[in-house]
């Protein structure tokens, strides 16, 4: 942001109406409401094309000589080739069913972040250039022509939507405007114009593993810190493994866990886990990350990324795949993976070496999502809980967009927590399960320079926590997606003072009862449990 706007100021949102159509209302680019460029480095090393300088604030962007024909190739063939996309192109009625969806329209009041609008935006294109009727008549049928302020304005609305799919909720055609953004990031990727905060973890995860760019022996090392936290705080020293061959199981899970808090309690959750089942496992230091920004800049890109979860696998000899918290890790995993790579006939339909149970939703892609792995453990009663230890906790819990949206994750992860935790509080129905806000910093925009776009996007969502937190006093915000847990904090602080961010299997692992355990009167963040400071272990 320019200037921190508090947020009362930032309540006061102008919803009336524009007096001048969209059309003749010129893109105008505010600072704090977009992300940096990408480097042109980090384009060229994925090998992605026009990889070039320049700045969101200049006049002109320095696009390849041939841009024009460039886009509007790459347009014709992806109408071609995606059947979706040139329905979604045609068949709109601008009823408006969704335009008041959006997170990015209710926190900025702006038309053109109304996701028949944001649509709109390549839809006229289309009807423009590729349409007889938009051909002759122009704007008579609602077209107009390719322009250089015609890709500005794609591109700082395209990079305004977090493809959370909340609108094609309420569309009474089921049009996935999320999909017409990624096509018009694709797009606009063609002419290497992309955001750093995408490309350069797309660079990283290609060339060494992770988002983050951790290095093998770094990525060990940051495990090993938690290892040696958990001993401190519990009292047992655990003892994973690495890159072990013939091992039953591969656990992989977002890079973002293994470096940054709050997410590095939830990797200490698995840990203990893991520990206290008896799972034979390994991580991986080459496939040490599960999301895919990939997924923001191309399909083809997302599949490449896509790849190296499933040739780990194989390179280690495993039976199956357990799967992190991750928020669109698992949106590829269950709508693209088969497609792009699968279907992944060398390892065996997943079954829990605990329980016995045979997880037939992951026949295919030989993945099961931790939250419905636990749950199974715990409705098999193979969990000794203490969910007392969360008696200080009064929690919530935030559908994240892609696990609920897209893979229909809705009840495990309540039953989990209803398992460890005694205080739990729904936040309104428009508000969570296929309903859910999004956090506002999802699809690869949680940067800083960005931030008064991702308070206010993110102001419905906490929003809903700020009604729980005032009624019931919740001051715990739970979820499964890293992002989340990246972005959810700075969310909190900024609306919802008082209200922490935790992935469920923190809150598990705060509960579980391990062999040989000291006296557990600290979480797994160091603090103290309230009530058992002097007492001890109870």
């Amino acid at each position: 942001m320019a200037k921190e706007s508090t947020p009362k100021e930032m309540q006061r949102i102008d919803y009336n109406p524009p007096t001048k159509g969209w059309m003749d209302t010129p893109v105008n680019i505010k600072p704090g409401m977009y992300c940096y460029p990408a480097k042109p480095e980090k384009i060229e090393d994925v090998g992605m094309p026009n990889p070039h300088k320049w700045s969101v604030t200049d006049e002109d962007w320095h696009l390849p000589a041939d841009w024009k024909e460039t886009f509007l190739e790459g347009m014709r063939d992806r109408l071609q080739k995606h059947r979706s996309f040139k329905i979604f192109m045609d068949i709109c009625v601008r009823c408006g069913a969704c335009a008041d969806k959006c997170h990015f329209f209710l926190g900025t009041g702006d038309p053109k972040n109304m996701p028949v609008v944001r649509a709109e935006l390549l839809r006229s294109v289309y009807r423009g250039e590729f349409t007889k009727a938009g051909r002759i008549l122009g704007r008579l049928a609602g077209g107009r022509k390719l322009t250089p302020e015609v890709i500005k304005e794609l591109w700082y609305y395209f990079f305004q939507c977090t493809e959370c799919r909340r609108c094609s909720l309420f569309c009474p055609y089921g049009i996935d405007t999320a999909e017409i953004t990624i096509i018009g990031r694709e797009l606009l990727n063609l002419l290497g114009l992309n955001i750093n905060w995408i490309q350069e973890p797309v660079s990283n995860c290609y060339r060494i593993g992770n988002h983050l760019g951790l290095q093998p022996r770094t990525y060990k090392e940051n495990i090993e810190f938690l290892l040696d936290d958990i001993e401190t705080y519990v009292g047992i020293r655990i003892n994973p493994t690495f890159n072990r061959k013939g091992a039953e199981i591969l656990f992989a899970t977002p890079s973002g866990d293994v470096f940054a808090d709050p997410g590095i309690y939830t990797l200490m959750g698995y840990l203990m886990l893991f520990e206290h089942i008896g799972l034979d496992y390994t991580w991986s230091t080459y496939c040490s990350e599960t999301g895919n920004f990939g997924f923001f800049t191309s399909l083809e890109m997302a599949k490449r990324l896509n790849y190296k979860i499933y040739a780990e696998a194989k390179r280690l000899g495993v039976k199956w795949i357990l799967g992190g918290e991750c928020g669109h890790m698992w949106r590829v995993i269950h709508q693209y993976m088969d497609t792009f790579n699968g279907p992944a006939d060398f390892l065996e339909e997943p079954v829990s070496p605990i329980t016995g149970t045979k997880f037939e939703n992951a026949k295919s892609t030989k993945m099961v999502h931790i939250t419905e792995f636990t749950a199974d453990l715990i409705r098999h009663g193979k969990l000794k809980l203490d969910k007392s230890r969360n008696d200080h906790l009064r929690v919530t819990f935030h559908d994240s967009c892609n696990p609920s949206r897209a893979m229909g994750l809705l009840e495990e992860p309540r039953y989990v927590i209803k398992s460890v935790c005694n205080h739990f509080y729904e936040m309104p129905e428009n508000t969570i399960r296929e309903q859910t806000f999004c956090c506002g910093s999802g699809a690869g925009l949680n940067a800083s320079e960005n931030m008064e776009l991702r308070l206010r996007g993110g102001f419905p969502r906490a929003n809903a926590v700020r009604h729980v937190h005032e009624k019931y006093g919740v001051n715990t915000l739970a979820c499964v997606c890293a992002i989340d847990r990246a972005a959810l904090p700075a969310l909190m602080n900024y609306w919802v003072p008082g209200v922490t961010v935790a992935g469920v299997t923190e809150l598990v692992a705060n509960a579980l009862i391990m062999e040989g355990e000291g006296p557990r009167t600290k979480n797994l963040r160091g603090e103290d449990i309230p009530g058992r400071e002097e007492a001890g272990n109870v």
